[in-house]
Parts: structure tokens; C-alpha cells; sequence
């Protein structure tokens, strides 16, 4: 196609109009909508600028190496740090508590599970629900983790921090689903598991998703995250550097050189 204009064509936008009608094509189908957002602790500021879209029922790859700052992304969103930029969630603001970002339905899977490890598995998922009143489909939902999670069935009794990694791992997710979140942020789920076991939770991942979950995955594991998520963004240094669907960050040179192995053999 030309990009000559003819001569009576209507004129470009103004840069403003422009980024108002992108902000408005972004925000428009989005179930969480971050816009220039920065953040940090104390005077130390980790991120930078950010902004990320997550649609209902994708699930959306947050990658970069350790120090990059993805769990400070997760902290910001959660509430757990302050922030300054914009966090819409269903197209309002979010809420600025965070016990209110929890009851809005964004839970996170927190790195390293933190789980209370002196009480029950079945304990621990009961915390998960602790806002909710439905004892009756609470019961109904201690049944359906325990289908996902079949291991967890067998050790509904077993103190929690007596649990391998992996058990622990499926525990944590598993807490989380009884809130029945609208958006589940998961920490780098994969850490210090065996691949066997990171296998078996991505699977389980894109089965949440496919009952209506919308998940975004923080992962040093790039491989991994993009193998089930629809789109990805790649942040460095508290900055996002790439972003676009999975397959195609998949593809990129530069992921693929800084995260994924040079595959084409270069020098």
C-alpha cells in the first residue's frame, strides 16, 4: 500500500488525539491497564514508565532476568508498595488497599509460596477463602482443587511446610483459586522446581485459563512462561523492552540471545 496521502484526505491527529485514541483501544477490552507506572522503595526507584495490557482469559508473560523487577511490578499491583501511574482493573481505578485489590478478584501467588507452613494443606486453601461467605460452594471448591490437584487430595491433612517444593507450589496456586480471582498473578512459579513438576503446573495453568481465569505470569524461566502464555513483555532494569505475542518473542534474536540461547549458531 502507498503511505502517499490524497489530497484531500483527513488530516493526521494531533499527537494528543493520538495517544488518547490508542489509551482508549488499549483500555477498551482490557481487565487490568497499566499505564506509566513508576515504583520503588524508598528513594530507590525500580521501575520506570511501565505499562502492560492483560485481556480477559489470556494468559500473559511477564520475562526478564532476576533484579529486573518484575516482583516489584506484582508488589505495585497488589498494593503492597506505593506507586505512581495508573492501575485500571475492568476499566475502573484500583482500588489503593490491599485487602481491596483482593476482594476486587486480583490475587497473587506470591515467590517462594508463603504458605503457612504450621497448618493443614486443606487449612491453607481454606484461608484462600476467608472473604467468602457460600460455606456450601466453599465445599464444592475444596473438591475441585483437589481434583486439579490430585496430590494435595492425598495430603489435605499434612502441615504444609512439610511438602516438597512442587506439592507446596500447587498449594499455593491451589489457595489462591479459592478466592475465585478474576486475574491470578503468579511469581515465578518454575523456581527451584523440577522440570517435571514446572510441566505439570503450566499445564494446569492453561486449564485455569480455559475456565475463564485470566493469569499473568512473572518468570525468569522465559522458555517456560512463553510456551503457555498469548502475549509476553520482556523487562530489563525496571523497564519493559520488548513486547508482542508469545511465538513472536519466541522468535525475536534478541530474546532469544539474552534469555533463550542463540539458536542460530553465531558467534
Amino acid at each position: 500500500m502507498s503511505s502517499a496521502r490524497a489530497p484531500h484526505s483527513d488530516p493526521v491527529p494531533a499527537r494528543g488525539e493520538r495517544e488518547r485514541s490508542v489509551a482508549g483501544e488499549r483500555s477498551s477490552n482490557a481487565l487490568l491497564d497499566i499505564a506509566t507506572l513508576d515504583a520503588g522503595y524508598g528513594e530507590m526507584q525500580v521501575l520506570r514508565g511501565v505499562s502492560l495490557v492483560v485481556r480477559p482469559a489470556e494468559i500473559v508473560a511477564m520475562v526478564g532476568g532476576n533484579g529486573a523487577g518484575k516482583t516489584t511490578l506484582l508488589r505495585a499491583i497488589s498494593r503492597l508498595i506505593p506507586s505512581r501511574g495508573t492501575i485500571r482493573f475492568d476499566g475502573r481505578p484500583l482500588p489503593t488497599t490491599a485487602d481491596d485489590v483482593f476482594a476486587v478478584g486480583l490475587v497473587q501467588v506470591p515467590e517462594g509460596r508463603q504458605l503457612f507452613d504450621r497448618m493443614s494443606v486443606e487449612e491453607n486453601l481454606r484461608m484462600g477463602a476467608y472473604r467468602r461467605r457460600d460455606a456450601s460452594e466453599i465445599a464444592g471448591d475444596l473438591d475441585r482443587m483437589y481434583g486439579i490437584f490430585p496430590r494435595l487430595a492425598d495430603r489435605r491433612r499434612q502441615l504444609a511446610g512439610s511438602m516438597s517444593g512442587g506439592e507446596q507450589q500447587m498449594c499455593a496456586m491451589a489457595r489462591a483459586l479459592m478466592a475465585r480471582p478474576r486475574l491470578m498473578m503468579v511469581d515465578e512459579m518454575s523456581l527451584g522446581l523440577a522440570p517435571v513438576i514446572v510441566d505439570l503446573l503450566l499445564e494446569t495453568m492453561t486449564r485455569i485459563r480455559a475456565e475463564g481465569v485470566t493469569v499473568l505470569l512473572v518468570e525468569q524461566d522465559v522458555h517456560a512462561a512463553l510456551s503457555v502464555a498469548d502475549r509476553g513483555y520482556v523487562m530489563e532494569t525496571g523497564e519493559i523492552v520488548r513486547e508482542g505475542t508469545a511465538r513472536g518473542l519466541e522468535s525475536d534474536p534478541e530474546v532469544q540471545r539474552a534469555y533463550l540461547g542463540d539458536v542460530t549458531g553465531g558467534d
